[in-house]
C-alpha cells in the first residue's frame, strides 16, 4: 500500500514531465517552421533571380520546315551566253561553247547606281532560280568575257530570296540597290564550272521582322576548252541548285515562363500561410498548457495548505 502523501507527490511530477515534453516538442516544431520559412524565402529569391536571368539571355531555337517547292530566288550577274533549266542533276553536253545559245530562263536586265557611292552605274542580269527541289531542278548558266584589264577574271553575283518580289517591285533599280547593300556577293571564276548548292536560313528578330540569308556549298570542276581556234575570251559556267527541301528558321526563345513562376510562388506562399497557422496554433496550445499547468499547481498548493 502506498500512502496518500506519496500518491499526491507522484501524480504532479508525472503531469509536470508530460507538460515539459509537450513544451519541448512545441518549441522544436516552432524552430522547424522558422527553418521552412527561411527555405521558402530563399526559393522565392532564387526563382525571381532565375526568371530575370532568363529574360536577359534568351535561348536560340533552330527548326526546319520541309517544302516541296521553293519561292524561286533571284540571281544577279552579267554577260550571259546561255541559260537553261534541267532536272535530276543531268546537264547535257555543251553545244558551241562560247557562242550565244538558248536562253530558256526568265530574265530581266537592269541598270542601277552603286548603293555605296551613288555615282557608279552598274549593270545586272537578274535570273529566276530553280523551284522544284523534289525533282532536283537546277539552272545552268553560261557567260563569256571578251577581255579584261584585271589580273584575274571573275563574275560577281548575289542571291535574293524571291524573284517574284523583284518582278512586282515598281522600282526595280531601288530593289537591286537594297539587295546589294543587304546581301553578300560572291564570285565564280572563268574556265571552271562552279556548282552552287543553296540552302535558306530565315531569322526572326525581336521586333517581329524576318531576315533571309543564303548558305552555299560550292564545288569547282575544270573546263576543258576544246575549241580549235585560240580564243582570248574567258568562259564561265555556273550551276544553281537547292541543297535540300528544308528551310532553317532561327529565332530567340525566352524560356522563362511567368506562369510557372507564379504557380511556384503561390505554392510557396500557401505553404508559408499554412505553416504560420500551424505555428500560431502551436503557440496558443503552449500558452494553454502553461496556464493549465499553473492552475493545477495552484490547486495542489491550495490542497496542501
Amino acid at each position: 500500500l502506498v500512502p496518500d502523501s506519496e500518491l499526491g507527490t507522484t501524480a504532479p511530477s508525472l503531469r509536470f514531465s508530460k507538460t515539459c515534453l509537450k513544451n519541448v516538442f512545441s518549441v522544436i516544431l516552432l524552430f522547424i517552421y522558422l527553418l521552412l520559412m527561411a527555405v521558402a524565402v530563399f526559393l522565392v529569391y532564387q526563382t525571381i533571380s532565375d526568371f530575370r536571368e532568363k529574360l536577359k539571355h534568351p535561348v536560340m531555337s533552330v527548326s526546319y520546315k520541309e517544302v516541296s517547292l521553293y519561292d524561286a530566288p533571284g540571281k544577279s550577274g552579267n554577260k550571259q551566253n546561255g541559260c537553261k533549266h534541267h532536272y535530276y542533276d543531268h546537264i547535257p553536253p555543251l553545244i558551241n561553247p562560247g557562242q550565244p545559245g538558248d536562253i530558256k530562263c526568265t530574265t530581266q536586265r537592269i541598270n542601277y547606281t552603286d548603293p555605296f557611292t551613288n555615282q557608279t552605274m552598274k549593270y545586272a542580269l537578274v535570273v529566276q532560280g530553280p523551284r522544284d527541289v523534289k525533282k532536283k531542278e537546277l539552272v545552268f548558266l553560261q557567260f563569256h568575257l571578251n577581255g579584261t584589264d584585271q589580273d584575274f577574271s571573275a563574275i560577281d553575283y548575289l542571291l535574293f530570296s524571291s524573284f517574284q518580289e523583284f518582278i512586282n517591285s515598281p522600282e526595280k533599280a531601288e530593289f537591286m540597290k537594297d539587295c546589294e547593300s543587304s546581301y553578300s556577293s560572291w564570285k565564280f571564276s572563268g574556265g571552271f564550272r562552279t556548282w552552287v548548292k543553296m540552302s535558306l536560313v530565315k531569322t526572326k528578330e525581336e521586333d517581329g521582322s524576318e531576315t533571309v540569308e543564303f548558305k552555299q556549298e560550292t564545288s569547282v570542276v575544270n573546263y576543258i576548252d576544246q575549241r580549235t581556234k585560240p580564243r582570248s575570251d574567258q568562259l564561265f559556267f555556273v550551276v544553281f541548285e537547292w541543297k535540300d527541301p528544308f528551310i532553317q528558321t532561327v529565332q530567340d526563345i525566352i524560356t522563362a515562363n511567368p506562369w510557372n513562376m507564379i504557380a511556384l510562388l503561390c505554392g510557396i506562399f500557401l505553404a508559408l500561410f499554412k505553416a504560420a497557422d500551424f505555428a500560431k496554433l502551436s503557440v496558443k496550445w503552449m500558452i494553454k498548457i502553461r496556464k493549465r499547468h499553473l492552475k493545477r499547481s495552484r490547486q495542489v498548493m491550495n490542497h496542501i495548505s
